[in-house]
């Protein structure tokens, strides 16, 4: 099943994720971090967009990005090739740098801005790796303060929600980092409320999707478990009891291999629902789908359930 199209319109303000391919780093030593620097910096330039925080972590990347008339995919294709040239050549090593394709989650800025701010700068913290958020240097924390100058780095805005003098924001805003010390991974920063892709109420979804001429996805895991159950036979309750006779197995992985597809859905909700532990469960997913590329009536089952989801 194809990937949903990126939702574009200027103005559109991004929560960006890329991970280091198999978890490997990306990044291995500090002047690595600064040639991202001039890279940003570059894309700032050249492409119109605004970086409003960022997280530099051994293994991963946090942006936060409001884009312009150019659209993210070139924005970010052009970031993360120049830097696997960079690391290609200075490391002497082929191959890709990031894994797959990078997590963007469009956000609405007037609630969210400020706390995924804090939320992007506290990582090191979150993480365990530093006891203060001035102990990790390779964040947007210090400009926020005006203790380091980063040209390609948007600080105006998100200060101005805090007060209409600098200082006083300034101040606001460490009272602000303070107060977010405790918290822990926000998952609606990482999968929305909405297809995995927006976070934002219902007004903010349908005007985004509006913008970028889509339309939300309905498909639900309960949809999903409906089809499966009719292709294969087998009431609700019966792929929800105990065993591992394969008309059930595969039944339970033809769910979890749709519901992976799918970015607005839940594998811990296929999980719940089918009385299954979630790991497992995504693994025997990702298995048939191995193996509908090599067997043809596997494929033609997955294509099938598909479709119909897809008419839906």
């Amino acid at each position: 099943m194809a990937r949903k199209l990126r939702i574009h319109f200027s103005g559109a303000v991004y929560h960006v994720m890329l991970r280091g391919n198999a978890g490997a780093p990306v990044f291995f030593a500090d002047r690595d971090r600064y040639r991202l620097y001039l890279i940003l910096q570059s894309a700032a330039e050249t492409f119109g967009c605004r970086f409003h925080a960022f997280c530099l972590m051994t293994n991963h990347i946090h942006l936060v990005m409001e884009v312009g008339e150019m659209p993210l995919s070139r924005i970010m294709q052009n970031i993360s090739l120049r830097y696997t040239k960079w690391i290609n050549a200075t490391q002497g090593r082929t191959g890709h740098v990031f894994q797959g394709r990078y997590k963007a989650l469009l956000i609405d800025a007037d609630p969210y801005l400020l706390e995924l701010v804090r939320y992007v700068h506290l990582n090191p913290v979150r993480a365990g790796i530093v006891p203060s958020v001035d102990d990790w240097p390779w964040t947007g924390h210090r400009a926020y303060l005006g203790k380091e100058t980063l040209p390609w780095l948007t600080t105006e805005w998100v200060l101005s929600m805090l007060a209409p003098n600098i200082g006083k924001a300034r101040s606001a805003y460490t009272a602000f980092i303070a107060d977010g010390l405790g918290e822990g991974r926000r998952d609606d920063f990482h999968s929305g409320t909405c297809e995995g892709r927006l976070l934002g109420d219902d007004n903010f979804i349908d005007a985004a999707l509006g913008k970028a001429n889509q339309q939300r996805q309905t498909t639900t895991v309960a949809d999903i478990l409906s089809a499966v159950s009719c292709m294969y036979g087998k009431s609700l309750e019966e792929l929800q009891a105990p065993g591992k006779s394969r008309p059930y197995t595969e039944a339970r992985a033809m769910a979890s291999l749709l519901v992976q597809e799918m970015p607005h859905l839940s594998l811990t909700e296929l999980a719940r629902m089918l009385h299954r532990d979630i790991a497992p469960l995504g693994r025997v997913g990702r298995r048939l789908r191995d193996q509908g590329a090599k067997d043809e009536s596997i494929g033609r089952q997955v294509e099938k359930l598909r479709k119909e989801l897809k008419a839906e």
